[in-house]
């Protein structure tokens, strides 16, 4: 059961689908004009179930099998993100400063792919919900979309999503039962102090003194305070500070980003932050205000549907090609709060070499779209065979 032979039939329509949204990028929940396209696609292959303007411009589709039988939910991310576009494909991004460098492009195009050949077919019984998601790159369409009651409402038993990867063999799926990707939270930290002129340090409360003595303090927090065993992330990534070199400033601001699998681990970071903000305000005689966004939670497989999915995924590609014991990754995705509300899994498409996600010169492969498409089709096929309607 490799690469379904009609999906792979229209693969150039799919690039074709995948370009144009990379032609046009949106982002966060600003993602219209690609859930428009997305819905005359949909509407076109002869889906008439519907609903747009959740989490402002995410879209639901169903599809209708052949008889009852239970609900699988499907979900592509839609958004782009606020960095050049540097791919020099002749596709290329239309929007200054707006690109598809982390490939949902190719998401919603192997969603629309899957879609496509479904309707054709309905060779499933229950139905299958299409999620087309806005603001996975923040602030959580997926958060917004369960709180506005889709997975209920379209009574989703379980939900599956791919993402692609560069540095992973094209057109191979990699994943693990359990956490697969980190927790993430973003600490931000508001330093005042007393400013004055450089040649007179005495008569001020240095607040750069103050950052440089929180950030290094904020090291230890994995190297003294964390069990060797428990993975942890505490990443400063910007000091703002100063204007001249002969001023000392009156203000900091420290930011960074914390990265977790255990929620005890998560709670011993933010109580340790909390612990030295304070201790070194006070040994620099400065005021220092901590404020910690919490953000996405981490992505928990359910083994049985990872079990179920590699299973799936070796009828599509040659069974080397998938693998279950995929290190967990400390980056940070949505659908972790639908896999919160529904049993699921989250699997990584290799899409070859090339620039890593996330990196300005990005761009989907598009010779793997078949591929993902054959899965998520295959998914609802193998979930809900049609002898379960006349049970």
């Amino acid at each position: 059961m490799p690469v379904i032979n009609r999906i792979a039939g229209f693969a150039d329509d799919m690039a074709a689908w995948r370009r144009h949204l990379h032609r046009n990028p949106e982002l966060g929940f600003d993602c219209h004009e690609t859930a428009r396209f997305v819905v005359e696609q949909l509407r076109g292959f002869g889906i008439t179930q519907i609903e747009t303007g959740i989490a402002e411009s995410g879209v639901v589709a169903v599809i209708e099998g052949q008889g009852a039988g239970p609900v699988t939910g499907l979900r592509a991310d839609m958004d782009a993100l606020p960095m050049p576009d540097q791919s020099g494909a002749e596709w290329t991004s239309e929007r200054a400063g707006v690109t598809h460098a982390c490939g949902h492009d190719g998401h919603t195009a192997m969603l629309l792919g899957a879609a496509r050949y479904l309707a054709e077919t309905r060779n499933f019984a229950g139905k299958v919900a299409l999620i087309f998601q806005p603001a996975e790159e923040g602030p959580g369409g997926a958060k917004v979309m369960v709180d506005e009651g889709v997975l209920d409402r379209y009574g989703i038993g379980e939900v599956f999503a791919l993402h692609t990867m560069p540095g992973q063999e094209a057109g191979t799926f990699a994943t693990c039962a359990g956490p697969v990707m980190a927790a993430v939270d973003t600490l931000h930290v508001e330093i005042t102090g007393l400013g004055g002129h450089g040649a007179l340090p005495h008569e001020t409360r240095d607040p750069v003194v103050a950052a440089c003595g929180i950030v290094q303090a904020i090291q230890t927090i994995v190297s003294r305070n964390n069990r060797a065993g428990d993975a942890l992330v505490v990443s400063v990534t910007q000091i703002h500070t100063g204007s001249a070199d002969n001023v000392i400033p009156q203000s900091a601001y420290v930011n960074g980003t914390i990265r977790t699998f255990d929620r005890d681990v998560q709670e011993m970071v933010h109580r340790r932050l909390q612990e030295i903000v304070a201790g070194q305000a006070a040994s620099y005689g400065v005021e220092a205000t901590l404020r910690i966004e919490v953000g996405y939670p981490a992505t928990v497989n359910d083994a049985a549907a990872v079990d179920f999915a590699a299973e799936v995924a070796r009828g599509v590609v040659r069974p080397e090609g998938v693998r279950t014991d995929r290190p967990r990754d400390m980056g940070a995705e949505d659908f972790a709060f639908m896999l919160e509300a529904r049993r699921g899994a989250y699997l990584f498409l290799g899409q070859g070499e090339g620039p890593g996600l996330h990196n300005p010169a990005f761009d989907f492969n598009d010779a793997v779209a078949p591929v993902g498409a054959s899965f998520l089709a295959r998914l609802v096929e193998r979930a809900q065979p049609v002898a379960q309607a006349a049970e």
